[in-house]
This record gives structure tokens, C-alpha cells and sequence, in this order.
């Protein structure tokens, strides 16, 4: 892969203001001169609707370009949440071009959320329900998290550490991430809405989202309410501004970087998720690397939010 070398200048600047207690702001743009690989299964995907990401990158730009009503919708709850809109905007763009196609209208998305309503979903791992899964004992360091980000986080880890890949209690359990073994119940990797969010996420994010919008808690108990937020765009876009904003701040209070000027590595976030594990990593290698007087690495973007920060100038105009 091709990287981008920054001046001498800015990899300078970068090793200098980040000093203990101190934030650096992460310049815009790419850190890529090329973007970097796709994942094959974005493109079998891709491949198997007989589209491209090309067409499928004008269909949501043209649906933001075109929907005057939308555009306002995405202002507002970024206005809520203290974001600038086009990081909403680049991961809408990111999450239909290399995720699903999208729709051609909003209304649509209403009509999808409504039909959740009367499905009969669950949220459950062979039989067994993701309620009861947390209930045993090797959750019960994290009971005593009263946030619901710090709460389902704590289970994720939980999951990772314990669980996932391994047998526990004469139980297997896949190798796969816990939003895709519990939370998606037609199959794994099923993400819906304009945002794309998946369960887990909006599991996360609810606590903030009922301060910040007002918002009703969501109960990890009804898989269809879940649902029906993740599909309603009058809902979604709540979360969406919440997910950016989780990740702006953990990347200013952990890692020590600005991220809020590049929506490139906002929407690579987005897409990845696990901001603050990702945050701590990044953290780790610059205390390295400046032990070793090496000059510190800047947070990077994937294919996803190398797209978006190619695309700004365009995805810009819009706002």
C-alpha cells in the first residue's frame, strides 16, 4: 500500500504539541495517497446487486443532494450533539457505498420502521437470550456500570476476553464479534437504516441520546423497538451524531488528538467501531514512539473514511 508523507513540517508539528496532557489536532485529509484495499466481501457484495461502489456512492449522494429535508435533519442533530454535519453526512456515504445500496427516497425508511414493529425479532445465540447471557457470572464486573455506553461496552469486552472463539460451561461460541452472534437475528453482519447501525451500537449510545435528544431509553428486552429506531430516520440520525461524538471524545481524551477537522477518520470509526480500544492503542504506540524519539503516528483512515475524505469537497457543498 502507497502511504502519503507528510511535510517534514507537519509530522513536526504533530510530535511536538502532543506532549502529556496536551491534544493535537489531527490535520484533514489523507494519510493515503491510494485508497486502501476493500474487503471482499464489501465487493462480492457489490458484485452480486450488478452495481458498483461508484453508482452506489451517487445514489446516497444524490439522495442527501436532492432531499432538502434530510439535509436539515442531519444538521440538527449535529447541531444537538456539538458535530460538524458532514461528519453524519461521510458515514451515511461510507455505510451506502461499500454496505448497502440506498434507498432511492426517505419515505421509505419510515415504511421499513414501521413494518419492524409488528416482526417477531430476538436477540439470542442458540437458544439463548442475550438477557440471560449477561446475567452469568463472568459479567459481574460490569454490573456495577450505570451508563449504557460504559455498560455494553464492558459486556462487549467481556465477550471478547471470555467468550468469544471459546467453550465456557460446555458451550462453544463462534469467533465472531458479539453485535454479530446476538444482535442481528436474520444473520451476522446485518446493519439497517439510513445510519446502518447495528443493535449494539444504539444499545450503547441509548443513556446519551435520551439526555442529549430526549430520546426514550432503548431496552436490550425489545428487539423490535430497537429496530424500529434503527430504520426511522426521525431516530437514527440521533444516534449517528451520538456514535461521532463518543468517538471524537476518545480520541481527545485518550489518545490526545483532535479528530473533529477530519471526517475521514470519523467515518473510519464509524465503520470499525471500538473507538476507545482503538484510541488506547494508539496512545500505546505514540508513548513507544516517543520513548524511542521517533516522531508520533497520526490516526489513520481505512478505505471507508478514505473515501469520505476524498469525496469532502463534494460532500461539503451539500452543507
Amino acid at each position: 500500500m502507497k502511504k502519503f508523507f507528510l511535510p517534514l513540517v507537519l509530522v513536526a508539528f504533530a510530535a511536538g504539541i502532543a506532549t502529556a496532557g496536551a491534544v493535537t489536532l489531527d490535520p484533514p485529509g489523507n494519510r493515503n495517497a491510494e485508497q486502501p484495499p476493500i474487503p471482499s466481501a464489501s465487493t462480492h457484495r457489490t458484485q452480486a446487486t450488478n452495481t458498483t461502489f461508484q453508482a452506489k456512492y451517487r445514489k446516497i449522494y444524490a439522495l442527501l443532494a436532492n432531499d432538502a429535508k434530510l439535509r436539515a435533519k442531519i444538521k440538527d442533530a449535529a447541531a444537538a450533539y456539538g458535530v460538524s454535519p458532514i461528519h453524519i453526512a461521510g458515514a451515511l456515504v461510507g455505510e451506502h457505498t461499500y454496505n448497502v445500496d440506498a434507498y432511492d427516497r426517505l419515505q421509505t425508511y419510515y415504511v421499513k420502521a414501521i413494518s419492524y414493529l409488528t416482526s417477531k425479532l430476538s436477540f439470542a445465540y442458540q437458544g439463548e437470550d442475550v438477557s440471560d447471557f449477561v446475567r452469568r457470572p463472568q459479567f459481574a464486573a460490569c454490573s456495577a456500570k450505570s451508563d449504557s455506553y460504559a455498560l455494553w461496552t464492558c459486556r462487549e469486552g467481556v465477550w471478547n476476553s471470555t467468550f468469544r472463539g471459546k467453550t465456557v460451561d460446555g458451550k462453544s461460541f463462534p469467533d465472531n464479534r458479539f453485535s454479530a452472534v446476538f444482535f442481528q437475528p436474520y444473520y451476522a453482519g446485518q446493519t439497517f437504516g439510513l445510519g446502518q447501525l447495528n443493535p449494539l451500537t444504539a444499545l450503547q449510545m441509548t443513556d446519551l441520546v435520551n439526555k442529549v435528544s430526549g430520546l426514550p431509553k432503548l431496552d436490550v428486552g425489545d428487539p423490535n423497538q430497537i429496530y424500529k429506531t434503527i430504520m426511522d430516520p426521525d431516530l437514527t440520525l440521533d444516534y449517528v451524531a451520538a456514535t461521532v461524538k463518543k468517538s471524537i471524545d476518545a480520541y481527545r481524551t485518550i489518545a490526545g488528538f483532535d479528530i473533529s477537522q477530519n471526517p475521514g477518520i470519523t467515518a473510519t470509526l464509524y465503520n470499525v467501531g471500538d473507538p476507545d480500544q482503538r484510541a488506547y492503542a494508539l496512545k500505546a504506540e505514540n508513548e513507544r514512539r516517543r520513548a524511542a524519539g521517533e516522531p508520533e503516528k497520526l490516526p489513520e483512515e481505512n478505505y471507508y473514511g478514505w473515501l469520505v475524505n476524498d469525496k469532502l469537497s463534494e460532500l461539503q457543498a451539500l452543507f
